[in-house]
């Protein structure tokens, strides 16, 4: 599947939409970008084998480390990956869903939380959405 850079992006804004708004009208000094692959230093950087692919990437100072002396301090930066996205997804809805799943694992990192504690809340929800059919 290939779509334009037009229409990810439109898909992005959606997902911005879609997601709780408290937590995306509190991203304060945050960039969101894409990108069509990670570079070789942000691979490198975040230990990816070839076995597995980086659909985001949050580059920045979590807002639970910030201290009394955060100012004049580029912004954080998320990046989502549009073609490992696409490599992972075979349908317009499961690219949407990707997209959205993949921002907010990033601005969640923004707020501090770390791999271990997303994947709890993200098999949390699953079971919420499976216990609600």
């Amino acid at each position: 599947m290939d779509i334009s850079d037009q229409e990810f992006d439109q898909l992005v804004t959606r997902a911005m939409d879609e997601l709780p708004q408290e937590y995306i009208t509190q991203l304060d000094n945050v960039a969101i970008v894409y990108a069509d692959e990670p570079t070789d230093e942000q691979v490198h950087r975040m230990k990816i084998d070839n076995n597995h692919l980086l659909l985001g990437l949050y580059e920045g100072i979590p807002r639970t480390q910030r201290g009394g002396n955060y100012s004049m301090v580029l912004p954080d930066k998320i990046t989502l990956f549009k073609k490992p996205i696409l490599a992972v997804t075979h349908s317009k809805e499961a690219l949407f869903e990707q997209i959205k799943r993949t921002l907010w694992h990033e601005i969640a990192h923004h707020y501090g939380l770390d791999h271990g504690r997303i994947d709890s809340l993200e098999a949390a929800k699953r079971a919420n959405k499976f216990s609600d059919s």
